[in-house]
């Protein structure tokens, strides 16, 4: 297994004792649909983690839309789902891919080896008429142990010193589509635009019908680039550009970083410039 695995090895190996599943279903903009879909549907034995209320903290002046969470708060709610440090844990989402890599993200971070996105999500489950419940199951208390790995989280000190002072060799990706990259649009944040000396590279590029793409075909989204040379990826608030840390790796690059707080904290500082195409 790579970062993610197969419907069909999910469902051969469902009950096995050391393995949880993890339903991160959710839906920007109606962040009570999610859990609403959980508890109308979902992969037996699955418990529910939620973007906003589990995935992230508290919104404050500066730190983005979807700040990292109180791990602390995280490793309660694990606890409180039987999960340890040994656990085999699979997260899905709908088949967006992002929910479920931000979980994917911050287990890897609190030092989690055994953590796998289900690809094609809980739509193509579905879809291979696998079993489904509403059962809300309860598991016994764990304890469980952090151990941040603090090399794969950029600080915005590092981003401002590559955006402004071209300092370090580190490549600055921005996941968002096109047109918010370009400046041609913004529907969220107080400015259009992306971090200056930024490339684009969309998030959903990195999938294909909710499935990871293969090594190969990441290896040419990423073909420019120097597999030895750090990269950091960020979106609109550190969410969607997982999935692009996640095809990073399986690309070969060794030296991948996620600037949590994205764009929505780089523009929160309004000294800060943007960098935009000229649309003619």
């Amino acid at each position: 297994m790579k970062n993610y695995v197969e419907a069909d090895w999910l469902r051969e190996h469902l009950d096995e004792k050391n393995l949880k599943v993890v339903d991160c279903q959710f839906k920007l903009g109606d962040p009570e649909e999610g859990k609403q879909q959980y508890e109308q549907s979902h992969i037996p034995g699955a418990v529910y983690f939620d973007l906003e209320k589990d995935l992230s903290g508290e919104v404050r002046e500066h730190g983005g839309r979807h700040p990292l969470p109180d791990l602390h708060l995280l490793k309660d709610k694990l606890e409180a789902n039987g999960i340890s440090k040994d656990t085999i844990i699979v997260v899905y989402d709908g088949k967006e891919g992002a929910f479920a890599s931000r979980f994917w993200w911050l287990l890897k971070y609190m030092g989690h080896e055994e953590v796998y996105i289900l690809n094609g999500g809980f739509a193509l489950w579905e879809q291979k008429g696998y079993p489904t419940d509403q059962i809300v199951p309860k598991y016994a208390k764990t304890t469980y142990i952090v151990t941040e790995a603090k090399d794969m989280l950029a600080s915005y000190e590092e981003i401002k010193d590559i955006a402004l002072n071209g300092s370090g060799n580190a490549v600055l990706i921005d996941s968002r589509e096109s047109r918010r990259y370009k400046g041609i649009e913004e529907p969220i944040d107080r400015i259009a635009g992306h971090i200056p000396t930024a490339i684009n590279k969309p998030w959903m590029e990195s999938l294909e019908n909710g499935s990871f793409k293969s090594r190969d075909q990441q290896e040419k989204r990423f073909a420019e680039l120097d597999r030895n040379q750090p990269v950091i990826v960020y979106c609109g608030s550190g969410v969607t550009a997982t999935p692009n840390y996640i095809a990073l790796k399986e690309a070969g690059f060794k030296h991948v970083k996620l600037y949590a707080g994205s764009y929505s904290d780089w523009v929160s500082y309004k000294e800060n410039p943007v960098s935009k195409y000229d649309i003619i």
